[in-house]
């Protein structure tokens, strides 16, 4: 009896092996053939197909423009769609920081949503154990994790002044870390014989969708904090040239640009490229002009709320700049006043049109993987949320980066904040040590004879 048990367990092993050789096979065809044609795609047995979403474009719409083609019905519903979508942008800039932070966490939670969503379609994980509410449950936790790191340090003396937030703040990260070794014990018990595969499937799924959603808009909204320029500007360039390589290529786009995209042409990125340059250099000289736009975030003790209001920095004054002398000949112009930011916002301008695009191309090949049209169908002819993101999440690393590395220094408020934390004695040590560094550089006689 024990040998015939043996015996089947070695043929379904067997078996099992044979199946997964043939998939093995099956996917090392279609890498080498390229990937990306309906054949190459039959081939791919091993991923379940997640059904199209459907048409929810409106009636009205639908009857508007029944007797266009399929080709100008779609650019229309896009066109009318994405005008609506950019005056909603300016709706929620206008509403002021605190509410486009609240914005950027409930795209980044529908983002989630739409991508967990196509983990239990694919893997048709609905039924395993707990599995649905972990998933949320370190969304909460890496969402708390983060905002609790961004309140500490752009929102300092309002956490010290509060007792339950300068405990919540002092212990901040042993709590986040014992959140999440909770949720990683429950995955643990919630393990199941027959899914274990299943399960880690999903456990890695979650964590890369968290890594790529959740980690992106923390530092979409560092971003917002240094400054809404910083935020309006790189959006708005990657808003930019979306628009205008659709327009390129749909009206003069003949050469392919990448496979993952067919619709992609070189015409559509060349145009988008330059339109975007230009785009960021012109929104930029009108947004300099306002301290509403370029002061950071700050909470104000005196008033006892958040406020945006400074005095600029240089980066967002007028200098004059020398013209080089082929653009001297062609302008007859010198010299000409520009803000400093401007000089950054082609950089800003040239990431969002160059890589920036590959953020899209990406999510193409995500979705030729799992053979899906869109993330979602929330917005009619641009699909889900993550379909309008999948490029802004590249630009707010650049963003984070590109601040961290050229424009921000040491803030004297910050540090003045965390000093007046510390215990009298531990105030009066760094006084006598800062005393002493600048009486041996000369600096406190000086200043003492000048008073």
């Amino acid at each position: 009896m024990t040998e015939l048990r043996h015996r089947g367990t070695a043929e379904h092993d067997l078996k099992q092996q044979k199946s997964e050789d043939k998939g093995s096979e099956a996917e090392d065809k279609i890498e080498k053939d390229g990937g990306a044609s309906d054949s190459e795609c039959k081939a791919d047995t091993g991923v379940p197909e997640v059904p199209p979403p459907a048409d929810d474009t409106p009636e009205v719409l639908n009857k508007a423009l029944s007797g266009l083609s399929s080709r100008w019905k779609n650019w229309w519903v896009r066109g009318i769609l994405t005008l609506a979508m950019i005056a909603f942008f300016f709706l929620i800039i206008y509403l002021g920081p605190m509410v486009l932070m609240m914005i950027v966490l409930c795209v980044q939670i529908k983002c989630f949503h739409e991508i967990i969503t196509i983990g239990y379609s694919v893997y048709h994980s609905y039924h395993l154990p707990w599995f649905r509410t972990l998933s949320w449950y370190f969304l909460l936790c890496v969402n708390y994790f983060f905002y609790g790191e961004t309140v500490t340090d752009y929102f300092f003396t309002l956490v010290q002044r509060e007792e339950p937030l300068r405990i919540l703040s002092k212990y901040h990260r042993f709590i986040s870390f014992a959140l999440y070794l909770s949720g990683f014990c429950m995955f643990v018990l919630s393990l199941v014989k027959k899914h274990y595969r299943l399960q880690f499937y999903m456990f890695g799924w979650t964590h890369v969708t968290l890594l790529i959603v959740v980690t992106q808009s923390h530092l979409i909204i560092h971003n917002l904090f240094e400054g809404m320029i910083w935020f309006i500007v790189p959006i708005s360039c990657v808003i930019c040239n979306d628009i205008m390589a659709y327009m390129f290529g749909f009206f003069f786009g003949r050469t392919p640009l990448i496979k993952l995209s067919p619709k992609k042409t070189w015409e559509g990125f060349i145009g988008g490229f330059f339109s975007t340059v230009v785009f960021g250099i012109l929104f930029s000289y009108l947004m300099a002009g306002y301290r509403y736009f370029v002061c950071p975030v700050e909470f104000s003790n005196d008033s006892n709320s958040f406020t945006v209001d400074c005095e600029p920095s240089e980066l967002f004054q007028l200098q004059d700049y020398t013209l080089p002398s082929v653009l001297e000949s062609i302008t007859g112009w010198t010299t000409v006043k520009l803000y400093p930011f401007q000089i950054h916002s082609i950089a800003l301008s040239a990431f969002a049109s160059i890589v920036g695009p590959f953020g899209g191309f990406f999510a193409s090949g995500f979705k030729r993987a799992f053979k899906i049209k869109d993330f979602a169908n929330t917005i009619p002819g641009h699909g889900g949320i993550m379909d309008r993101f999948d490029c802004q999440y590249l630009m707010a690393t650049f963003v984070n980066v590109y601040i961290a590395s050229f424009i921000r220094g040491p803030n004297p408020t910050k540090v003045i904040q965390q000093l007046l934390a510390l215990r009298p004695d531990q105030q009066l040590h760094i006084y006598n040590s800062l005393k002493a560094h600048l009486t041996e550089r000369g600096l406190l006689a000086a200043l003492e004879e000048a008073a």
